[in-house]
């Protein structure tokens, strides 16, 4: 479907279906997971937590970013670092190359997080409902997740909720990410996630 063609009420639809917003409560101390992107939100995300005293455990990821040739999950960590984080509290994969690897490489600390009792939360761009479904694929626990969600910005402009069907490379990001998420929970390579009591489950 061309988003061209969308009435406002389907474009509604998409906006809540691939809108990964699912904060953990107020005061809850979570492990972090750092979806590989190269902007830098998310780290200021993080710092921010740790130092509120509600992020014990980061996990960055991300390989070569093709566009900047950036090494994302090792930047993720100087970032963090340069930010007052301690090297102590950050683990990182710097080896994938998709969403599916940034939570398959980083598996082992994500293991580490449930074993100690931390509540699993993610950080990704707010549309990247990709994120949440890889880990409630990755992850049969079916332990309920969080998801901490930014905006990012292409081209000088950032895509909101509000605006991405009038920008062309949020409407184009948007509708990919939908209609994907769609494609594979229909053909069973995704595990179905619905948000529940503020919580993610599988």
């Amino acid at each position: 479907m061309n988003s061209e063609d969308l009435d406002s009420g389907r474009i509604g639809e998409i906006t809540a279906f691939v809108d990964i917003e699912a904060p953990p409560p107020v005061g809850l101390p979570v492990a972090l997971l750092v979806f590989g992107t190269n902007q830098a939100k998310p780290v200021e995300i993080a710092a921010e937590r740790y130092h509120q005293g509600l992020a014990p455990l980061i996990i960055a990821t991300g390989g070569v970013n093709r566009h900047n040739g950036v090494v994302e999950g090792r930047e993720f960590r100087r970032l963090l670092i340069e930010r007052g984080v301690p090297d102590a509290v950050i683990r990182y994969e710097d080896q994938s190359v998709n969403t599916w690897q940034n939570v398959e490489l980083a598996l082992p600390y994500l293991r580490e997080a449930v074993e100690a009792g931390l509540t699993l939360t993610a950080i990704s761009k707010w549309y990247h409902r990709r994120t949440v479904h890889t880990l409630a694929t990755l992850l049969p626990e079916g332990a309920p997740f969080h998801a901490i969600s930014w905006e990012p910005v292409y081209a000088n402009r950032p895509v909101t909720r509000t605006d991405w069907p009038l920008n062309p490379e949020g409407r184009r990001r948007v509708m990919r990410e939908w209609e994907e998420v769609s494609r594979r929970v229909g053909d069973g390579s995704f595990r179905e996630a619905r948000r529940i009591d503020g919580a993610w489950r599988s």
